[in-house]
């Protein structure tokens, strides 16, 4: 085969700089990837060795960073409980965080650093209104805790749902064949304008690994329900109980939420309420057993009808407005009162 003199030298010069196997993805990868940071975290857990004894155990997810004065977006099951987090940058930077707010019938949490990156990049949030079945997207995370890990795939199919996360919310969700693993949950999904489009949130896979299929929650969810209106941020893990599981735990209405773990320094733990002490199993369900049940916030009976109303009053909740839970605890029916204070419950402004 012979070749010009031109079209030697352009194979040159692509060899020489390079351009032979650059790629857009390459420059994107490069433009957002240090916006993606790995959340550490540590709660308490039940001992089931030791009934009642409870111990602290760590947790590892992944988040973006979305705003200069130090807020990323993650996953809610990552944060909801945690009595601490240490959030860590591409640079080796560590700064600590609070929760600011989260919204677990969407799997979604806003956190806040205690201060500012001393060098990070912003991630823009972008449309997922616009996204179409089909589109090239990608994922950075921590996948197996191995951080700032790229997956490439397409958006396979648009989903929503009501019947996640206990069911209270209907969950706009991007199922996508980019292979996600533990540690990718609350990692950013971009789109090929290194735009994020979506927060991962689960799998479904049969050996828990990545060959199944991946769930993502929209940003514009996400926009909606954590970066426009009040925000709020309960510090219990729970899950609805309702049916025969309401049954089997003495409900006196149709459903009520099972507190299971209290994070230190939250609202949960300011109002007084209790998590469970053993852990036990119902069906193919593992729970922790032993804590209260709430049945009313604010006067609202806890129901699949009535999640929404709860969430709207709990976002409009004053400074000093007395908050006002009634809950089930060993057998009887007791109400708990504070006023809510949410300045004391903020981490302190980055400086």
């Amino acid at each position: 085969m012979h070749f010009g003199m031109s079209a030697r030298l352009t194979v040159v010069a692509m060899l020489v700089t390079g351009t032979a196997s650059a790629s857009p993805l390459t420059d994107i990868y490069q433009r957002v990837h240090s916006s993606v940071v790995v959340l550490e975290t540590v709660q308490k857990d039940i001992d089931v060795s030791i009934p009642g004894q409870a111990v602290t155990v760590g947790g590892l997810g992944s988040g973006v960073l979305i705003s200069g004065d130090g807020k990323i977006l993650t996953a809610a099951h990552v944060v909801q409980a945690a009595d601490s987090i240490l959030v860590q940058f591409l640079n080796g930077e560590q700064i600590p965080a609070r929760v600011l707010a989260s919204e677990p019938a969407a799997d979604l949490a806003l956190v806040q650093l205690e201060r500012k990156p001393a060098a990070a990049h912003v991630a823009s949030l972008g449309d997922s209104d616009q996204v179409e079945v089909g589109e090239e997207v990608f994922i950075i995370g921590a996948p197996l805790g191995i951080t700032h890990s790229l997956t490439v795939g397409h958006i396979s199919a648009r989903r929503q749902t009501d019947d996640l996360f206990g069911g209270f919310l209907p969950t706009e969700q991007f199922q996508t064949d980019a292979a996600i693993n533990q540690g990718n949950s609350g990692g950013p999904m971009f789109n090929m304008n290194g735009e994020v489009i979506g927060i991962v949130s689960y799998i479904i896979s049969q050996s828990g690994g990545s060959e199944g299929l991946g769930f993502v929650i929209t940003s514009n969810m996400a926009q909606r329900l954590l970066l426009q209106g009040g925000r709020i941020w309960s510090g219990f893990q729970g899950r609805m109980v309702t049916g025969d599981m309401a049954g089997i735990f003495n409900v006196p209405q149709e459903s009520g939420v099972l507190v299971e773990i209290v994070a230190e320094r939250s609202l949960a733990k300011t109002l007084g309420l209790q998590g469970g002490t053993v852990k036990g199993q119902i069906g193919d369900e593992e729970l922790i057993l032993g804590g209260d049940i709430i049945l009313e916030v604010m006067g609202i009976p806890v129901s699949q009808s009535g999640g929404d109303r709860i969430r709207v009053r709990m976002r409009e909740l004053k400074s000093g407005e007395e908050l006002v839970l009634k809950v089930l605890r060993d057998g009887e029916i007791v109400e708990l009162k504070k006023n809510y204070y949410p300045d004391l419950l903020l981490p302190p402004a980055p400086e």
